[in-house]
């Protein structure tokens, strides 16, 4: 798994901060949620996301930037409780968390580019919803391929 928090200018001057976490294998999205602030809530809220999305045996390698959020006690523990290991980029090396670095780029391209920005959280949060929806179930690529994430997964543990 590999997470990041980003974050999206709206209309009111404010800004959004979006946490995802992206299976590496599949590239489905297992957990993405939105904040006003980057604080402890959000990182939890989507650990707590990727929780419930997951098989209760999976024990997942969980990749991140060396941000702060993942550097403290409470991430870490959160992770340990749950037995997922933790890895993290080497100081400077972004290139080590592209898989949710791509994510966030394409969520960027194909949802917001050319588009006024989003009126409010709330406008930002139902169009990310939709478009969830559609990068897991219905965008395909060839790294997939040809199929979902959604289909990719399914096919590699029917395998």
């Amino acid at each position: 798994m590999h997470t990041d928090v980003t974050q999206v200018r709206l209309a009111n001057h404010q800004w959004a901060y979006i946490s995802a976490m992206i299976d590496e294998a599949s590239q489905e999205i297992l957990a993405f949620q939105i904040s006003i602030s980057p604080n402890k809530k959000l990182i939890i809220k989507a650990i707590e996301e990727l929780i419930t999305n997951l098989p209760d045996n999976a024990h997942p390698i969980i990749h991140s930037d060396q941000g702060w959020h993942y550097q403290l006690d409470y991430y870490t523990q959160k992770l340990a409780d749950h037995q997922f290991i933790q890895s993290m980029s080497r100081k400077g090396n972004c290139l080590d968390n592209a898989p949710v670095e791509s994510f966030f780029h394409l969520f960027k391209t194909e949802l917001l580019a050319g588009f006024l920005p989003c009126k409010d959280i709330a406008e930002l949060t139902e169009l990310s919803h939709d478009y969830v929806q559609y990068f897991n179930h219905v965008r395909t690529t060839l790294k997939t391929k040809g199929m979902t994430p959604v289909e990719y997964r399914n096919h590699a543990l029917a395998a």
